[in-house]
């Protein structure tokens, strides 16, 4: 069975709370680099892996994208994002990743935002999405960085007074499952090296576009001091490829 924790109601009420799910995008402290990776979408029909409560759908529009769809296992999240969209041009559908099907060469871009690392397998993902993209289509998921996929205990090692010393990093070339904390449950993510994201793209057919990893903007670090430590450490790894 696939993981669905957002469906748990003390796990959605704990993310309900999240600066990112009050004030969506620009509360996420990668946004600025997904966004600049996002190509024009005007006149072009959007799909969003992993949508949640619809906030890059809305902003596809926002964009004047022609048609819009969002996929989500968690009928939670699919239930929020209709109730916060009054757009005739989105449609949400809910269902695993992994499982929902599209017909070829239907969509001209493909955006998703902090969904596969939760999924066993990256390949049959990148398979799905080149068929069902466009010729020239461009495909841009953000992932949870490598670095901070590596260890189950994503955090800081501390000192006797609970300074933050270093970001640890072990069994980096070790990938699969980690058994971790979010919020207020226990999650199981996979680890990844970054070769193998890119190696899985280009073996599909994908042309690597762009490769970032994260640091906060100057305008998130005015507004909460405490992201410096974001730049002694990348969070998330952004990729753009294309068809």
């Amino acid at each position: 069975m696939k993981q669905n924790k957002y469906d748990n109601p003390s796990f959605f009420s704990a993310y309900e709370q999240m600066p990112r799910s009050v004030k969506g995008l620009e509360a996420a402290g990668e946004w600025h680099i997904l966004k600049a990776l996002i190509p024009k979408l005007e006149g072009k029909n959007v799909l969003d892996l992993g949508c949640g409560f619809g906030w890059h759908c809305r902003y596809a529009r926002e964009q004047h994208a022609s048609c819009v769809t969002g996929v989500d296992i968690s009928e939670k999240m699919i239930q929020r994002a209709r109730e916060m969209t009054n757009d005739p041009s989105i449609s949400y559908i809910r269902g695993p990743i992994e499982d929902v099907d599209f017909s070829n060469s239907q969509f001209d871009v493909v955006i998703s935002s902090l969904a596969f690392h939760y999924i066993k397998s990256f390949k049959p993902i990148c398979e799905k999405v080149y068929d069902c993209l466009k010729p020239g289509g461009t495909f841009v998921f953000s992932v949870e960085h490598p670095i901070f996929t590596s260890r189950s205990e994503q955090d800081w090692h501390l000192d006797e007074l609970g300074n933050r010393v270093h970001w640890p990093v072990d069994n980096y070339q070790i990938e699969g499952v980690r058994d971790t904390t979010f919020l207020t449950e226990n999650v199981t993510k996979y680890h990844r090296m970054i070769s193998t994201y890119m190696n899985d793209l280009t073996d599909t057919g994908f042309m690597i576009k762009k490769v970032n990893e994260s640091v906060p903007s100057d305008e998130m670090l005015k507004k909460t001091p405490e992201m410096q430590d974001e730049n002694r450490r990348p969070m998330f790894l952004l990729l753009s490829v294309e068809k």
